[in-house]
């Protein structure tokens, strides 16, 4: 039987990039909250420069990854303004996500602002990352989603930039992301603990936190946490939904989530779009060894291969997640995540209109599709990405491109 050769990281799809446009900002107003949604990235580098800009008293910033390119110096440039005309400026970056460096930051120290490492050292603690992305303006306003500081993420499709979505948040909220920075932060800063210790107190943090109980709720997650987590709200809302769609850049969920999902398809619908092209290619095959069953079971999935896709959404029937989390193992089981989660018909159904644009320009996952590629070589090389998935990045990356 002869086989097929092993298909491309950067799949094929119906549109092109240069035919391609992200959708404008939009806002909506929900329960009680007013909400700016950026899927474009020059407009969400713009948003976020203006929010630094705008603020008076503070400013906390926690992000995963901050690149010393054009757009990483813009920001930090807007963070040393801002501590230099009296705002309190407080950044913690992820040691292994930050590739500009402590020297890089030195202007906004020496400005009167504050920086920090997420720092898990090697040891138990060393495969620990703070994923999230946000930054909170004089405890009003907080921008978070999927996107770090970097051109990559503030690129436009045609110059293959991540395709991702940022929300500026203005409502109570805001409070629950003030609280929960300076819990994190009291953890960076308590180093003198030994490492078994400080994993167990970061757990204890995630455990305890309560993030409200109204239609806009701040879910997160952390290392061996269920109970409370955010995938653990997530699952009361897909054992009851009838609908589901999704957007995940990295898929590669628990195995009793992947049951959920297509149950709900069985019952009623559920659209997934998943990367067709992915700084990992690693991160494309552990998700193409789960669309069999997926297709099988009425799950429509589709591959958006316009640009690399870095978008993390959620809709199950009223309810929005957005914010720093995939389906993946990494982030149910490993990362420090956060999600927002808005419970609203209007906005929902907003979220699901942002899906359909990015449906129109994905290839649809046959089962002829899934007959096509499943070759035995491309079935081994699926499953070797799913065991990486919860190793560290860079051996994926390594091992995988």
């Amino acid at each position: 039987m002869a086989t097929a050769p092993a298909e491309s990281s950067e799949s094929p799809s119906p549109g092109r990039a240069p035919d391609y446009c992200d959708m404008d900002p939009f806002r909506i107003a929900a329960a009680g909250h007013d909400f700016t949604f950026y899927p474009h990235g020059q407009d969400r580098l713009r948003a976020l420069v203006e929010l630094i800009e705008s603020a008076q008293e503070s400013l906390r910033i926690f992000y995963y990854l901050f690149d010393s390119d054009v757009s990483g110096t813009k920001v930090r440039d807007a963070l040393v303004a801002a501590a230099r005309r009296g705002v309190e400026v407080d950044l913690v970056v992820d040691a292994f996500g930050n590739d500009a460096g402590a020297d890089f930051f030195a202007p906004l120290t020496e400005a009167g602002g504050r920086f920090a490492v997420f720092s898990p050292k090697w040891g138990t603690r060393y495969l620990v990352r703070n994923h999230q992305k946000f930054t909170i303006a004089d405890g009003v306003r907080v921008m978070t989603g999927g996107a770090n500081v970097s051109d990559h993420y503030f690129a436009i499709p045609a110059e293959n930039g991540w395709c991702d979505l940022s929300v500026l948040i203005e409502g109570p909220v805001v409070e629950q992301f003030t609280r929960w920075f300076a819990l994190l932060r009291s953890w960076v800063d308590n180093e003198k603990l030994g490492r078994t210790r400080q994993l167990r107190r970061l757990r204890d943090i995630v455990r305890q936190w309560e993030g409200g109980d109204g239609p806009v709720r701040l879910l997160v997650g952390g290392p061996l946490v269920r109970r409370g987590h955010w995938a653990w709200c997530l699952r009361q809302d897909l054992v009851r939904a009838h609908r589901l769609d999704t957007v995940s850049a990295y898929f590669s969920p628990p195995r009793s989530f992947r049951r959920l999902f297509t149950r709900i398809a069985r019952r009623g619908s559920a659209r997934m779009i998943m990367a067709g092209k992915s700084d990992i290619a690693a991160a494309i095959d552990m998700a193409r060894l789960h669309y069999g069953k997926l297709v099988r079971a009425g799950v429509r999935v589709f591959e958006f291969g316009i640009c690399k896709l870095h978008m993390k959404l959620l809709v199950v029937d009223d309810a929005s997640y957005v914010g720093s989390a995939n389906l993946d193992k990494r982030s149910f089981r490993i990362n420090v995540e956060l999600m927002v989660r808005i419970e609203d018909a209007g906005l929902a159904a907003e979220m699901r209109k942002l899906i359909d644009h990015m449906e129109q320009s994905s290839e649809a996952i046959t089962p002829a599709w899934y007959v096509r590629h499943s070759t035995f070589l491309n079935r081994m090389r699926w499953r070797l990405a799913y065991w990486l998935n919860l190793a560290d990045y860079r051996i994926s990356r390594a091992g995988m491109r």
